[in-house]
């Protein structure tokens, strides 16, 4: 549908990955991490190969997806100077339209009158066999069971945060994929946004 796609879970991977890489632990002073994420530079590109992620220059597109960082990311998200930040930085992607924004919070907080609002969820097993392969093809080799008790963990913390919690907005379609393709997603996204 020729929109820019904005993963917002890759931008708080990216503060988690430099937190980690600065010695700063999302319990550690608010005020440093709040000047490590105001100076980080985050860039996306589109590409044949898929989405890029480039902070301060480096192509950390494999580095945040790495097991260390995703057992994190949900300790640093919850920062409210974080979440401040790249909230702007959202909206001000957003000003332009043409854009397909994830995130836990986009329809809800960041982009609260989005023209559609998608609550796309499956079981904690299929993401944990999703997650899997995808951690496989890259080399790393985890506990199915491990990764299903990290995922829930997540998304406890996410949805029980003070700010900006993980929550379906009311007007949002829920899509559950646990028994869908991607191209059956897809569809029912595109039948939506083109009746429309």
């Amino acid at each position: 549908m020729g929109f820019t796609y904005v993963d917002t879970g890759a931008m708080y991977r990216g503060i988690t990955l430099l937190g980690r890489r600065a010695g700063i632990a999302p319990s550690d002073s608010e005020e440093k991490l709040t000047e490590l994420v105001r100076s980080a530079d985050l860039k996306f590109e589109t590409g044949s190969g898929g989405l890029r992620v480039y902070l301060n220059g480096e192509d950390v597109t494999r580095a945040i997806r790495e097991p260390g960082v995703s057992r994190q990311v949900s300790y640093y998200a919850r920062i409210p100077s974080v979440r401040q930040v790249l909230t702007l930085l959202q909206r001000e992607l957003a000003v332009a339209g043409g854009i397909v924004m994830e995130g836990r919070d986009i329809g809800t907080v960041v982009l609260p009158d989005a023209d559609h609002k998608f609550f796309v969820t499956a079981s904690p097993l299929e993401r944990a066999r999703r997650r899997l392969k995808e951690l496989n093809q890259e080399g790393y080799r985890l506990d199915l069971d491990r990764l299903v008790h990290e995922i829930e963990e997540r998304d406890r913390i996410d949805s029980s945060r003070s700010l900006a919690p993980l929550r379906e907005a009311p007007d949002a379609v829920v899509i559950d994929t646990t028994d869908l393709s991607v191209d059956e997603v897809v569809a029912v996204i595109v039948a939506k946004v083109g009746n429309t």
